[in-house]
């Protein structure tokens, strides 16, 4: 039963992504890549909120929650933040430029040199850090809700490891490297409303679980034996202290959402500025309820297996699979394998524009025609998925591995986020500063990870804290050159007309609503007495 309601949806959803991308361009790069510049606000916003909504965010966020409580939904309400930020000031400046990534846009905006640096940043983080940690979190919440290690009868959880990773990433690099961007966004949207809807039943089920059957009777349950975690205000002791918000968990979010090609791509292939905005205000309001199915299912797990020593990451899993009705297991388990596969081929798809726009054409083989860069792309796409089929299943030691993708985002997010915002907010800056900042920035924050003494330094604050201070460095880094040596003329951002920018005339009115509902949730469930 469990197996054949698995396969049946997750056969429906590819069944359907390839009958309505059937007719669409995968021969060009604006195709390929933009998906034709067609998508509309619900495609980009399915798109972006199930890219988002991976196995990372549900395995990795609900275990950090099992360990420290409601404090992490800091990642969820923060994101609307820089999601309001992305539609009202950051998306009208790409769109302007046309471009189709982000180092496409620094190019245009410093110089050839910046965007080979960016784009090689960006490869390296892709293929070391995201693309490994999405086929582990993904793999571990399959094996434990499908107990895949019984049904296929294999000795140990790290041979089922093996399998499943290799099983997912060759699934998801087909999606990625033979569809296209739209492929990859239509996909996401049909993922997304199984996503939403099974994650919303496990806190459903798991409420119901905790009060012997009765919903209201789990909740106030769940409330009683966690006062002192129901606490949006993180401690000392939490992954994410107080502090942090106004520093690097700001900082990583900001990148996240306005300045990471994985996630924006798709607002670059929207078909207006209205229509992007739209669809990224849409995914701000959808956010809002992101910890009924991303911390309290975490929460749930914590009151249910408490004291059982069930390692954080695998609590998700278990939760799962022992509170939801053996029909609904198989459609649970699709969902979140569309959830893997979704933040994987949405990262894979990604990658491969840096690399055959960014490298192929611009340094590689600058005569090469279209067929050609989409070649080089997918290309290049399968060779990089091989290479994080291989790695993921190492990162099984890893005590969080939310919190290890958080820090390691910081290595790539800080410098890159840095100079996109003086990029944009200054005119005389020159290309020599940008290059300054996005060096010193990742050789910086690498070796305060891993070098010491410099490990020592770093040990005496939090990383999110040294992650601010690296981003105001480099800020400062790059203002002072603008000082010392000027562009010799003002830098003016050329409108290429690329799509109707035209913004939508609730864009402001709609931000400033989502910026109200996000203090109003942190104030009402703050307590700030663990600051004392």
């Amino acid at each position: 039963m469990i197996i054949a309601s698995f396969l049946i949806f997750t056969g429906l959803v590819a069944v359907l992504t390839v009958w309505l991308t059937r007719n669409d361009d995968h021969t060009t790069s604006k195709g390929y890549f933009l998906g034709g510049r067609s998508l509309t606000w619900p495609l980009i916003a399915g798109s972006l909120l199930l890219t988002n909504l991976s196995t990372e965010q549900m395995v990795g966020l609900n275990g950090a929650a099992y360990t420290y409580g409601f404090a992490v939904m800091v990642w969820e309400v923060v994101a609307v933040i820089a999601l309001v930020c992305m539609a009202l000031f950051f998306l009208p400046r790409f769109l302007k430029s046309g471009v189709t990534t982000v180092p496409e846009y620094l190019e245009i905006r410093f110089d050839h040199q910046t965007q080979v640096i960016t784009n090689l940043i960006f490869l390296f983080a892709y293929a070391f850090i995201l693309l490994p940690i999405i086929l582990y979190t993904g793999a571990t919440g399959l094996i434990g809700i499908l107990d895949v290690q019984g049904i296929l009868g294999l000795g140990s959880h790290a041979q089922t490891l093996w399998i499943i990773v290799w099983a997912v990433g060759i699934v998801g690099s087909m999606y990625a490297l033979f569809g296209g961007l739209r492929t990859v966004a239509v996909s996401d949207l049909l993922n997304g409303v199984g996503l939403l809807v099974g994650g919303l039943m496990i806190t459903w089920f798991g409420l119901k679980a905790l009060g012997g059957g009765d919903f209201l009777a789990g909740f106030d349950g769940l409330v009683a034996g966690n006062k002192d975690r129901f606490n949006s205000i993180g401690g000392p002791t939490s992954s994410v202290p107080f502090g942090t918000v106004f520093s690097g968990i700001l900082l990583l979010n900001m990148f996240y959402w306005t300045t990471n090609q994985q996630i924006i791509q798709r607002t670059f292939g929207a078909s207006s500025l209205a229509e992007g905005q739209k669809g990224v205000l849409a995914t701000g309001f959808l956010k809002l309820i992101g910890p009924m199915y991303l911390v309290i299912p975490g929460m749930i797990a914590f009151a249910l297996f408490a004291g059982q020593n069930i390692k954080a990451d695998h609590s998700y899993g278990q939760l799962v699979n022992q509170v939801l009705p053996t029909p609904l297991a198989g459609f649970f388990a699709a969902v979140m394998m569309g959830a893997i596969l979704s933040s994987f081929n949405s990262a894979l798809n990604s990658t491969c524009p840096l690399f055959s726009l960014g490298l192929y054409r611009n340094v590689i083989n600058k005569h090469a025609d279209n067929v050609e860069v989409v070649r080089a792309g997918k290309i290049f796409g399968w060779i990089l998925a091989v290479v994080s089929m291989s790695l993921a299943p190492l990162l099984a030691g890893q005590v969080s591995i939310f919190s290890y993708l958080q820090k390691m985002n910081g290595l790539y997010f800080i410098p890159i986020l840095a100079v996109v915002v003086v990029g944009m907010l200054t005119r005389r800056v020159p290309p020599v500063a940008a290059k300054i900042a996005l060096l010193t920035g990742f050789a910086v924050i690498a070796c305060g990870y891993f070098v010491p003494p410099f490990t020592y330094i770093v040990a005496n604050m939090h990383d999110f804290h040294f992650l601010g201070v690296v981003f105001s460095y480099l800020v400062i880094i790059m203002l002072v050159v603008g000082e010392l040596r000027p562009l010799p003329a003002e830098w003016i951002q050329t409108d290429v007309k690329a799509v109707d920018m035209t913004p939508w005339k609730y864009a402001r009115r709609a931000g400033a609503i989502l910026v109200l509902i996000v203090l109003s949730i942190y104030i009402f469930f703050a307590d700030f007495s663990v600051l004392e």
